[in-house]
């Protein structure tokens, strides 16, 4: 009996309790491991993301402006900016046009993808790659030189959509196109935003959507035919659930690049100058830099609202698939 104790103690003993601690280190270690290598990656994103973002709500509680940028204390305001913000006219204005605007663009890039991607799905191999090819041409084209090029379009002096409704019959068209602005105006200047923005998004959805069939297995079609589906029912019944995951990605992303769209609205619209055709991020630049003086506080209270609406669209989406994913 005692020979048995001291061999169940004695730390050289292989058959001793070390090989037993050793099996608990070893799983702990194996599940701190992929924490650990992802610690690197985490750490660069909160320095690049979060605290640019803790930044800008710090600002929108300080009145932050020329001085502030050069060294003198910013001063605690509370919530006078987002207060301000909250009970203008002009900002609700504003947000009512920016959220039409992102829905109509949202809309058409996701239907106009997907119809594009299934039409690529049933071209042969060859004439879907020169397709593909085209379409990510224009996807990879530069945000600045898409814009600049709609802008040459609809030029109001020199440009092509001017020269041709006024080569047109006046009981058509009406008169008056030879130096029509397009720009001067939300209700001509919006849609001509919306087809920017929609020409150079779509190929990526389609491109998306034509690998997400690539991945549908064809029994699951062909099943469908047998029990009479049509193309229609086809879609609703196999293509619309299998992508479903996919779809709703290629939606948050929409919603998140459409909804901070400036470049081409500050490209087609001449800068920022124009009150009548500003969205909330051009409204983000026309308080915050272009105002006299610049008032950077006031600015990051817009941006402070503008991402906390994204994010709670965003989250209200995922929370919603997340919940069809656990009943189906």
């Amino acid at each position: 009996m005692t020979q048995t104790l001291e061999r169940a103690t004695t730390p050289d003993d292989p058959q001793g309790p070390r090989p037993r601690i050793r099996s608990k280190l070893v799983p702990r270690r194996r599940a701190l491991a992929p924490y650990l290598l992802i610690l690197p990656a985490l750490t660069a994103l909160a320095v690049v993301l979060l605290w640019p973002i803790v930044q800008m709500v710090w600002m929108s509680l300080h009145d932050y402006g020329l001085r502030q940028l050069q060294g003198q204390e910013a001063e605690w305001n509370g919530f006078a900016h987002y207060t301000a913000v909250l009970t203008d006219a002009r900002f609700w204005e504003i947000f009512r046009n920016t959220i039409g605007v992102c829905l109509a663009m949202v809309v058409v890039t996701m239907v106009l993808g997907t119809l594009v991607g299934i039409l690529l799905n049933k071209l042969p191999n060859w004439a879907s790659t020169i397709l593909g090819l085209g379409l990510m041409l224009a996807w990879a084209t530069p945000v600045i030189s898409a814009a600049i090029v709609y802008r040459w379009l609809f030029d109001t002096r020199y440009g092509l959509f001017n020269t041709i409704m006024s080569g047109l019959p006046d009981w058509l068209v009406g008169s008056g196109w030879e130096e029509f602005n397009w720009f001067n105006s939300p209700s001509t200047l919006f849609p001509i935003l919306i087809v920017t923005v929609v020409w150079q998004s779509f190929p990526f959805v389609a491109i998306s959507v034509l690998a997400g069939l690539k991945s549908i297995p064809g029994e699951l079609y062909e099943a469908a035919r047998m029990d009479g589906a049509g193309a229609w029912k086809s879609f609703w019944n196999v293509t619309a659930p299998m992508l479903r995951p996919l779809f709703a990605l290629l939606l948050i992303l929409q919603v998140i690049w459409d909804f901070r769209i400036f470049t081409q609205l500050f490209i087609l619209a001449g800068g920022v100058t124009n009150r009548e055709v500003a969205l909330l991020p051009v409204y983000i630049y026309q308080l915050g830099f272009a105002s006299t003086p610049p008032n950077y506080g006031m600015g990051s209270a817009i941006a402070v609202i503008m991402t906390v609406l994204v994010l709670a669209i965003t989250a209200y989406y995922l929370r919603v698939m997340i919940r069809q994913g656990e009943t189906r």
